[in-house]
């Protein structure tokens, strides 16, 4: 059998498969807690070996789309238990996506009307958040001029990213994944077409630029383990506004090489051609895969013969796929059985109940065995 679809063990991480879904924005939390429905959804993709949550804000200040459940409060713990139960019964592992947004906001998203917070007070160009219209219905909205963090508040941040992780392993999850990736706050301090930071965070330097991630992750270590530590990345990705520039392979080799010395539990890197953006050339993930030591999972437009490729040559642990488990709860088994993939309906992605959520069905083999076996038909003449 495929090494894909084969158990996976390194240090505390203990797989069923190579297979991981990846982290989607579903918006279906009015109250912005996780619910009975959250936990229906992520229970019936429970056959991955690792599932990785939907980005959950840090803080409220961290938000910047509707209906989003977070992981800063004590009911939203309550309420991700629920999902972390579901899922550990059926056998699976889970991990919460921190997420702070940074400047991909709208002053609707924030507390009081405040503009969002970032490394720089620029706005992202061309780029929009999910937020309350002019009418005051839900949806894009340009994003909101930021304002530029002060050091000590880049700090509370921090401290911001290590209470959730507290929080999501209170809540039962088996670990967090920082969002590094994708132009939110983390990516807004490593690009330095965006950081012009003058303080020790700056981004004009290799040590300022990647100091956010690096003191954010050992926060979150010091607070939950390293084995319970995780972190996504998207080198050479453009979106919200991510400029490419000189230092992309000197900024992500070196974290490559600080992030081995903590022995975390993984890194996610994020492929964004599949998202309109550049693809992560594969020399420099050649490049990174030797200068990481530990778990490398790799996301964007992946596919079983990709997949099974770059595991065969050693370029990546774990696969992790993403739109595919929307209207495939049971996409291990079509993958493995060489089933057809359904397609999913991109109208009902975010907002909305459980339709195009939790009602899109298995595939029924054993239905369509039976009707490949019956006789066809004479035509009437």
């Amino acid at each position: 059998m495929s090494e894909l679809f084969q158990p996976f063990e390194r240090g505390d991480l203990a797989l069923r498969n190579r297979i991981a879904m990846a982290p989607m924005t579903r918006a279906r939390t009015r109250n912005g807690i996780a619910d009975d429905l959250t936990a229906t959804y992520y229970r019936q993709r429970s056959s991955a070996g690792l599932i990785v949550t939907e980005g959950t804000p840090i803080s409220r200040t961290a938000e910047g789309f509707l209906f989003i459940p977070g992981i800063y409060t004590d009911k939203q713990i309550a309420g991700w238990r629920k999902t972390t139960e579901a899922v550990h019964a059926e056998g699976g592992v889970i991990f919460a996506q921190l997420w702070h947004v940074g400047r991909v906001s709208h002053v609707s998203n924030q507390p009081g009307g405040i503009a969002p917070v970032s490394s720089t007070d620029r706005i992202a160009a061309n780029s929009q958040a999910w937020g309350l219209r002019d009418d005051g219905s839900a949806g894009p909205v340009d994003v909101s001029p930021p304002r530029a963090l002060s050091t000590e508040e880049v700090r509370g941040v921090i401290d911001d990213f290590a209470k959730a992780a507290a929080n999501a392993v209170e809540a039962g999850f088996d670990g967090v994944e920082l969002h590094g990736a994708n132009g939110y706050l983390i990516e807004q301090f490593i690009n330095p077409l965006v950081n012009d930071r003058t303080d020790a965070y700056r981004g004009d330097t290799l040590e300022g630029r990647t100091r956010f991630l690096l003191e954010t992750i050992d926060a979150v270590i010091a607070r939950i383990g390293a084995a319970k530590t995780s972190v996504r990345l998207s080198p050479f990705g453009g979106l919200f506004d991510m400029g490419t520039y000189p230092e992309i392979e000197e900024s992500y080799l070196h974290i490559a090489d600080e992030l081995s010395k903590r022995g975390i539990a993984y890194v996610h890197l994020m492929d964004q051609k599949s998202r309109g953006s550049a693809a992560i050339p594969s020399e420099f993930l050649a490049l990174f895969r030797d200068r990481f030591n530990g778990v490398l999972i790799l996301a964007g437009g992946m596919t079983r013969e990709r997949a099974e490729q770059h595991i065969a040559d050693g370029l990546i642990d774990i696969a992790a796929f993403g739109e595919p488990f929307i209207a495939n709860p049971d996409l291990v088994a079509r993958l493995r059985n060489g089933w057809p993939l359904a397609q999913a309906d991109r109208d009902t992605h975010y907002g909305g109940d459980a339709h195009g959520y939790t009602d899109y069905p298995t595939f029924d083999s054993s239905a369509t065995r039976a009707a490949e076996a019956q006789p066809e038909k004479a035509d009437s003449l």
